[in-house]
């Protein structure tokens, strides 16, 4: 072979080699460009925070679109099990994922989020003098909304109030949510005296005021736990939202609402 056909041959393989790297380059490209939407199934009080932390994932992941499922954990649990298309669960409570965990959940994704405070509400015009939850049991409070048992809200309350001793009286003037945002909107429009809510939950209403905090040691821990789905169409996309919702950036919105966020 001579010297001019081997540097032909070299020159051709090299050009060969180059447009192999240039379009696996590209394929590349196009994939991770390529279009997808996560369903992502999340605790009610969790909205106005996942709202704002998805403008940012969208700057940052311009080809993914995050839909929510905005709703009670317990309502949520129920309708992942029977079925709904679901990328991503964050619960208000460990019970509702707890339920789920082993024939939806991706064990290797889960873990725990956030912290939330649980607190007593009442309308910012009230003239009532409610200082506590002790308050509550008396007079001074002729209806109180709470969320129903299948609420994280509402199981953290029952847990306070039987902790006080009055879980009966509360019960014979409860007016029931069925999710944490049906709750603050009772108390906002002032049909009732009080009400239990999250700290954040509050934070965000404009026609509440907190009145206390709940008695320490009066409830379970108000964790929040978030997992990818074991269906889930997108679990490497999921993931990778997953792990956004503990960068710097959505730390800030979560701990700027009210949220502590787990390390």
């Amino acid at each position: 072979m001579t010297k001019n056909r081997v540097n032909f041959v070299k020159l051709f393989l090299t050009a060969v080699l180059a447009l192999a790297t240039f379009a696996m380059g590209a394929g590349e490209a196009k994939k991770s460009k390529e279009p997808f939407t996560l369903n992502v199934f999340a605790a009610a009080s969790l909205t106005e925070a996942l709202n704002e932390i998805a403008t940012l994932y969208k700057a940052a992941v311009p080809e993914a679109t995050l839909t929510f499922n905005f709703d009670s954990s317990g309502k949520l649990q129920t309708q992942i099990e029977n079925g709904a298309e679901a990328d991503l669960f964050l619960s208000a409570g460990q019970k509702q994922m707890d339920a789920i965990a082993a024939a939806y959940v991706d064990s290797t994704t889960r873990k725990d989020l956030l912290v939330n405070q649980v607190v007593l509400i009442v309308p910012k015009n009230s003239k009532k003098n409610i200082k506590s939850f002790e308050d509550c049991l008396g007079d001074k409070v002729s209806l109180i909304a709470i969320g129903n048992s299948s609420v994280p809200v509402g199981q953290y309350t029952e847990e306070i109030f039987k902790f006080l001793n009055g879980w009966d009286k509360i019960t014979a003037k409860a007016s029931l949510g069925t999710n944490v945002k049906e709750v603050l909107s009772q108390v906002e429009s002032g049909s009732v005296d009080a009400g239990v809510v999250y700290l954040t939950d509050a934070a965000t209403a404009k026609n509440v005021k907190v009145v206390t905090q709940a008695p320490k040691g009066s409830h379970k821990p108000t964790v929040y736990p978030a997992a990818v789905l074991k269906k889930s169409a997108r679990s490497q996309e999921a993931k990778a939202f997953l792990d956004f919702l503990s960068t710097p950036k959505a730390t800030a919105v979560f701990k700027k609402i009210g949220f502590e966020v787990v390390k």
